[in-house]
Order: C-alpha cells, then structure tokens, then sequence
C-alpha cells in the first residue's frame, strides 16, 4: 500500500512540474490581430483598447514599443507582441546598455499589468532598404540578455519576422529551402531560437502569389475554397489551399537544416478589401471569405498536409485600414476596421460560424440600423446616458450584468451600447431615440457578437432566433465531434491523472 502511495505521489509530482507544457499543450492554435498604426486618423490607444476588448480579441501585435498602447492595455488580459524597429537595430546590437535602459524604461514600469508575452527584434529585414540584417542577431541577444537580468527571459519570448521572401524556393512545398544570401544571419538566428525556444516568425500573403502569378495561382486556391487539389510530387501530399503549402515550404526549409523542433507562427497575414483598378481581387467579399476561412482552418487545428494537428498560431493584418501607407491602393485597405471604429465586413474570430464581429450571422440578416455608443463620448456623459436608459427610459439592461452576455468586456462603451441600442430599438429607430445628448450614433453595422444579440428593428422573433441558434449550436458541436484537435488528447489525459 506504501508503495502504490508513493508512485502515485511521484506522478503527481511529475504532472505538476510539467504543468506549464501541459498547459500550453492544451491551448490550442490562437488567433490575434495586429495593430498597425500607420494612419492620421485612426482611434486613440484607449479607444482601440475597448474596441479590442469589445470583439473578444486576445492576442494583438504591435510594431513598437508605444507607452501609450501600453497603458491602455493594461488589466485587460490581451497578449500583446511589441516589436524593435529596424531603425533601432544598431543601437540595439552595438551596446547592452541602450537595451537595459529601454527595458527598464518602456518595457518593466508597465510589466505584468500590460501582457506583454513575445518582443519582434526587426521586422523583415530581408526586404529592407539598408543592409540590417547582419544585426539582427546580435540585438536579439542583448534583448534576450536583459530580459534575463530582469528575470522575465521565461516570460517574454523574443524572436523576428520575416517575409516569404526568405525562402529561395517554396514550390513543391517539400523543396523549400532558405535563400543561400541570407546564411549568414539565418543560421545563427535558428540556433538562438532553436536554444530558446522561440518560434520562426513569418508573414505570410496568398494574395500577392495570386496578383503576382493568376495564371499559376487560382483564385479559389488562394481563398481556401479550391475544389481541386495540388500534390506534391516528392511526398504525395495533397494541398487544398496556397497558405499550408507556403507553411509546409518554411517547415521543409528548417527540416533541410536540421531544425525540426522550431515551431513557426505567423505574424502577419490577410487579405485586402479594396485596390486599384489592376486589383480585381481586392474586394471586401474576398477578403471576408480569406480571414473567415482562415480562421476556421487555424481554430480546427487542422495543422498542414505535412504537419497535421500542429498547432498555428495567426495574427491577421491589420485591425484599421492605414492611410498613410504608401504604394497601391490595396496597402491601405487591408483593415479589419475603418477609422470610426465600424466593420468593413462580417469575420467571425471564434472560428465557430455562429456569430460574427458585425452580425447575428446564421440567425439574422436584418438591413436595419443600431444606435451605439459613441467613442469620443466622455465617461461622464456615457454613465449618466447609461444610467438613465436602464432607469426612466425602461431599458432592459440585465444582459449586461455579471454573467450575462452582454456583460464582457466589462467596459463603459460596451454596456452604454446595449443599452443605447435597446432603448433606440424599442422607441421606433428614429434618430431622436438614439440622441442620448450626443453620446449615442446610428450605425448599419450589426455590433453583435459571440451570444450578445443586439435587438433589430425587423429582425426575426425571438423564437425564431432562439430556434437558428439552437440549430447553429448543433451544427458547431457536430463540427467539434468531426474534428477532435490534436492536443486534446494530451490535455485529458494530464486532467485525468491529476485526479488520481
């Protein structure tokens, strides 16, 4: 009896300190979106903030270290991903000490508040003007040499982006292969990630293999809607879609230089909604499909032909169309936003296919208008509008209590919204029900999103909406049935022995 004690206290002992890999093991692929700030007219940090928070958004990139994008996401539970500009790449390989002071300046005073979880050291230095890449390296280790002396070297992973472009050849995927002229940084930067544990960062773009190559690439293909597939003649695996065969090409890549246990993550990666005449498939229709496709690809964990089950993790570019960047119409309609905060079309980030960003997707398909929040409201005259709407004005507003759904994210803009928009439904849609002295404005975008509905004048009844939803339900489970992800397995098996 000592002894079944004793194994059983071992396993235990074991289970917990290998709880930290188990609980990576059980996350899953995830989904984030970066923060492109490119623009004159975009929403300031803290408006971002709740709107990153208002549509269940967990994991952000940013492209600096911005102390005001710091402050604003701190308490909210978002991981963010800051980056090392390229201008900054000298200073930051020459001399240990401009890294200690910038981390103890902008990183530490807003550490742990501020999630801070992955730190880019230069973005695509390949495709740069000047010749950065031979720094690169030597950044990264300074900035991996003061996270240590701050004790946060576990916490925070530091890595690089790279462009596509850094594979000389991606086609068949199984002859990926890294471009010889970049030997000379790339070899030392796999090992440091290979010795740290950090993932090969890449951007990956569909859509520029299609506008550069239509003859090549199909349309469908690009979208992850090809009805015919692709096989790769060395391994016979069988490609459906061009983003797993530009992934499986970095996986062969590493493979071909001995580093398979790097993972790769995708940094940046989308579709336009708008272009110039030259860009036909630069439509919001086709940049729907992509990002929905995608998402649904990645949650599944479905992992790529030659790597299935991995796990993915995809940061969609970017969350507002940027309109100081320059080049073709398209680069600066590659938005999940327009500048006001609304939807250039429908994305459903939960990959589940039930509720979208910006409609009762599946359940309405109202041409109606809502009344929301106004985000260059003040608090003040949002909580006395609030206050007044869930009082004299007969606002149910319990969906937005503790617990209910509407109550997440748990922010002033987001309950003033509901309420604005059940006052203005209940009182005729007219533009003096949705007045609110200024602090309400009238949108044609559904601002619904996982469970929280908001009423719709016209919109189906109750019933009927509670009846598709039921429907949805059972078709979400089914699809969970189907498609059991790959560490979830592992992760019952570890909840099982934990209990026994």
């Amino acid at each position: 009896m000592a002894r079944s004690l004793d194994f059983v206290s071992v396993i235990h002992l074991l289970l917990l300190l290998l709880l930290p890999f188990f609980a990576g093991l059980c996350r899953g692929s995830t989904i984030g979106v970066c923060y492109g700030r490119n623009a004159d007219d975009i929403p300031t940090p803290d408006k971002v903030a709740q709107l990153v928070q208002l549509h269940n958004i967990k994991y952000l990139r940013t492209y600096d270290a911005n102390i005001q994008v710091l402050k604003a996401f701190a308490n909210t539970g978002v991981e963010l991903m800051i980056g090392v500009s390229n201008l900054d790449l000298l200073a930051f390989s020459q001399f240990q000490s401009n890294v200690d002071t910038w981390l103890k300046n902008s990183i530490i005073p807003y550490y742990p508040a501020t999630k801070i979880t992955y730190i880019t050291v230069g973005a695509e230095v390949t495709e740069s003007r000047t010749n950065v890449s031979a720094l690169v390296v030597p950044a990264m280790r300074n900035v991996l040499a003061a996270l240590r002396k701050a004790g946060l070297h576990k916490k925070i992973k530091v890595s690089s982006t790279h462009s596509l472009g850094v594979l000389s050849r991606s086609f068949p995927p199984s002859a990926g292969a890294f471009n010889s002229s970049h030997a000379f940084f790339l070899k030392p930067m796999l090992e440091f990630l290979a010795e740290n544990h950090s993932p090969f960062m890449i951007d990956i773009y569909p859509y520029y293999a299609f506008r550069d190559s239509p003859n090549n690439v199909s349309l469908d293909y690009a979208l992850f809607e090809s009805s015919s597939e692709v096989i790769d003649p060395n391994t016979g695996l069988i490609y459906t879609n061009m983003f797993d065969a530009q992934i499986d090409a970095l996986y062969f890549a590493l493979m071909a230089l001995n580093f398979k246990t790097i993972k790769v993550m995708v940094t940046e990666t989308g579709w336009p909604s708008k272009g110039s005449a030259t860009e036909k498939a630069a439509t919001p229709d086709n940049a729907q499909k992509y990002n929905n496709n995608l998402i649904r690809h990645v949650i599944n964990n479905t992992g790529t032909p030659a790597k299935p089950g991995e796990e993915l993790d995809v940061y969609i570019f970017p969350l507002f169309n940027e309109n100081r960047k320059p080049g073709l119409e398209s680069e600066r309609n590659w938005g999940l936003f327009y500048p006001d905060q609304t939807s250039v079309y429908s994305l459903d980030l939960t990959g589940g296919g039930a509720v979208d960003m910006t409609t009762e997707a599946n359940i309405t398909n109202s041409n109606g208008t809502w009344c929301i929040a106004s985000s260059t409201a003040s608090e003040l005259d949002l909580q006395s509008a609030l206050d007044w709407a869930c009082g004299p004005g007969n606002v149910d507003c319990s969906a937005i209590q503790p617990s209910q759904p509407c109550y997440q994210p748990d922010t002033l803009l987001s309950h003033a919204s509901y309420a604005f928009n059940s006052y203005y439904q209940q009182n005729g849609a007219t533009d003096i029900s949705c007045g609110f002295g200024g602090a309400g404005v009238k949108t044609n975008k559904n601002p619904s999103y996982d469970n929280c509905l908001y009423k719709t004048s016209g919109s189906r009844s109750n019933t009927s909406v509670a009846s598709n939803m039921t429907a949805s339900a059972t078709s979400v489970s089914s699809s969970i049935v189907q498609r059991v992800p790959g560490w979830l397995p592992g992760c019952l098996l570890m909840i099982i022995l934990l209990f026994l």
